[in-house]
């Protein structure tokens, strides 16, 4: 029995030990795949709607025509030669019904006679938005439309690079780039150089929106951010904890949180957060918001100069904050709210 016991531990040893080398090679593998995964294939990940056509529309775009909106289809030229798409919904005395919401009415708009519609254009906000990195710009008509129709704003809508029928590929400055040339276009439009600029971003959109009011301090008015995120590596774990321990290889960083104090305490800046977001924790959103509120501070703490306003909806996710009762309630407000400063000029 001793021996026949013997014999079992020295077959099973050798076996043990092939089991080890094979699972440390396994383990090793693995680490090797998800590091080159993260380090070479991020954008792939990141801006995964500009590397392959996804969902039932196989990619098609739409366009304000096939909601029967006001507007123009834009080519835009970026600093390093890259054409990007964009969609501009234009304000004017009378805009028509939509054709695929022809129940809603549109909110009404007091103006002289005298008045033409590029006046109406000039005395308006403009609102530039920056979508999430799913899908493409086409899908988020009716969100322009809503700001068009029942804000009675401009709305400028970009097409990253990549997406959407642009061209080139996404990346962290090529998309800088891109919201850069998106609000020179703005300042450089007759109708719209005078008007109010707000910057609305949803998710990835967010942190394009928070790195471009830190580099245009002065030219921006307002910023309204939806369920975005403090950084991009802080995001990962979350989001694909298997390349948890790799984030130090991230070099698409989107870091928010270094930024904000960037935009002067006095912008005003909405944050709306959904509180089930599954996506991007709701911890980030708040942390964005400990942050925004120091903005301006000397010690540290809450700046009771700093202008921003919170807004959390209970049964909001990621994709579906902007169908929650109030949304729009506290976007309309937050916009009335700029009609009284100076620096916003006429609403």
């Amino acid at each position: 029995m001793s021996d026949s016991s013997n014999s079992g531990s020295s077959g099973f040893l050798p076996y043990l030990e092939t089991f080890a080398k094979g699972s440390l090679a396994t383990v090793g593998t693995l680490a090797t795949i998800s590091a080159g995964l993260i380090y070479y294939g991020q954008n792939y990940l990141i801006y995964p709607s500009a590397y392959m056509n996804v969902g039932p529309d196989n990619g098609v775009v739409d366009t304000p025509k096939d909601y029967g909106l006001v507007g123009e289809e834009l080519d835009l030229r970026t600093s390093d030669g890259i054409n990007v798409r964009a969609y501009l919904l234009r304000q004017c005395k009378e805009l028509p019904i939509p054709i695929r919401f022809a129940q809603l009415p549109t909110s009404p708009l007091n103006y002289d006679e005298s008045e033409t519609d590029d006046d109406i254009m000039a005395r308006r906000p403009t609102i530039i938005m920056f979508h999430g990195n799913g899908g493409n710009f086409g899908h988020r008509i009716p969100l322009g439309m809503m700001f068009q129709m029942f804000m009675r704003c401009n709305v400028l809508m970009l097409s990253y690079r990549g997406y959407g029928g642009s061209e080139g590929s996404p990346s962290e400055k090529g998309l800088q780039i891109d919201a850069q040339t998106a609000l020179d276009f703005v300042r450089s439009d007759s109708r719209l150089s005078r008007t109010p600029i707000v910057l609305y971003g949803q998710s990835i959109g967010g942190a394009v929106a928070i790195d471009l009011a830190s580099r245009n301090p002065s030219k921006v008015t307002a910023l309204m951010l939806e369920n975005t995120f403090m950084t991009l590596p802080s995001l990962v774990p979350h989001v694909l904890p298997v390349l948890g321990p790799f984030t130090f290889l991230c070099h698409q960083k989107w870091d928010s949180a270094s930024k904000i104090h960037l935009i002067p305490h006095k912008t005003p800046i909405l944050l709306l957060s959904g509180a089930k977001d599954q996506i991007v924790p709701p911890e980030h959103m708040q942390g964005l918001r400990d942050l925004v509120s120091k903005r301006g501070s000397k010690d540290g703490v809450r700046n009771p100069e700093e202008r921003s306003r919170w807004e959390q909806f209970e049964h909001g996710s990621h994709n579906d904050t902007t169908a929650q009762r109030g949304y729009w309630n506290a976007i309309e407000e937050f916009l009335e709210s700029l009609r009284d400063k100076s620096e916003v000029g006429r609403l």
